[in-house]
């Protein structure tokens, strides 16, 4: 993460929590009942593959994943949800759907969070992280129009597994429909910051009949062929390794590391772009304890054209629609008996990422 994102963060927690009279950051005030908490968990990842060659007689070979594991650290201050339990430790494997919701229980108070995670899945290592911080604004007044309901979050994302990271704030005027049962609507704008999704590196090696002209690509990235001159190749790559004596071996397990280290690269190189949109938004919660139900969704429908080479209006040549949304929901049929469902789903530009959980529960008396 770029240091100054995580400094606008830290800074607008601050402000937020300003004292009105005395100009004071009230620091108590800030972290009280909040949760500092750090975890390691680990396993069994994938097991043990027998690998057979009989290229020069018949060998074996044993490919081992290593085993998977992860090490969080967070700081963490919510009120919680009725539905939501009380966890006598917090280990960073738990679905906190929750998190992704547009308005909090807490009204005129900072809720944040601040959570990084390394982990290690089925041999690849990915780096998430999460941090947001969400003030509701709520005066009291009993009229829906009171100008003081608004909406202020500032989010940082990082997704090592879906491959998506952004920085995004938006402000929002929020109507309360139904008070009494939760029910409101948001409109506002938001403002995110990310790498330039929708560019492709390889576009500009593709040949007119849409072929791509891979093997002079990777002469260009300081790969090598080497031709014995009695019908044999061999293919070094630019450490001097050889990597493939076979066009066969070349194309089909060469050249994909090519092309993705060459694509990894030339997105590593690109400024991040920012993007305006108009966001809508509603949410709707109401408990019990027989029964819950929690509702949020967001719709960017309209992004302002800034212009510039890797605008994301020339890959979708237009605009384009972005939503996120999530759903809790919970209910006891009897004392015994009761069902869950539970999830998020989120797109944005050209990558999707979601979570579900849902099941049945029977308790034995």
């Amino acid at each position: 993460m770029d240091i100054k994102k995580l400094i606008i963060i830290i800074l607008a927690v601050i402000s937020l929590q300003v004292s009105a009279q005395e100009k004071k950051v009230d620091f108590k005030k800030i972290f009280k009942f909040g949760t500092v908490y750090g975890a390691v968990n680990g396993g069994t990842s994938l097991s043990d593959q027998d690998v057979y060659s009989v290229t020069n007689g018949l060998q074996t070979a044993v490919v081992e994943t290593p085993y998977d594991y992860s090490i969080i650290l967070g700081i963490r201050k919510f009120k919680k949800f009725g539905y939501q339990p009380k966890e006598a430790f917090k280990n960073g494997t738990e679905n906190s759907f929750s998190d992704a919701a547009t308005v909090g229980r807490w009204s005129n108070n900072v809720e944040f969070l601040f959570e990084g995670k390394i982990k290690r899945q089925e041999g690849e290592s990915y780096l998430d992280q999460h941090h947001f911080i969400r003030y509701i604004a709520d005066d009291g007044c009993s009229n829906k129009h009171c100008w003081k309901h608004f909406i202020a979050k500032v989010e940082y994302l990082q997704d090592g597994f879906a491959d998506i990271e952004y920085f995004e704030a938006s402000q929002r005027y929020r109507y309360n429909i139904d008070k009494v049962n939760g029910l409101s609507v948001n409109i506002g704008a938001a403002q995110r910051l990310s790498e330039p999704y929708g560019y492709d590196p390889l576009e500009e090696w593709l040949l007119s009949n849409n072929n791509l002209h891979y093997t002079f690509l990777a002469l260009e990235e300081g790969y090598d062929v080497v031709f014995d001159g009695q019908g044999g190749v061999e293919y070094f790559n630019p450490s001097g390794n050889s990597v493939a004596t076979s066009t066969e071996v070349w194309e089909a397990v060469a050249i994909p590391n090519v092309l993705s280290d060459y694509t990894e690269k030339k997105r590593g190189e690109l400024k991040n772009t920012i993007q305006y949109s108009m966001v809508l938004g509603v949410d709707y919660y109401n408990y019990t304890k027989k029964s819950w139900m929690h509702v949020w969704g967001n719709v960017m429908p309209y992004h302002y054209d800034a212009g510039g080479e890797f605008s994301y209006h020339i890959y979708n040549e237009g605009q384009w629609i972005d939503y996120s949304g999530g759903i809790i929901f919970g209910h006891w049929f009897s004392k015994n008996l009761g069902v869950f469902a539970e999830g998020t789903y989120n797109k944005y530009w050209n990558r999707k990422w979601h979570g579900f959980s849902a099941g049945i529960n029977y308790r034995v008396f």
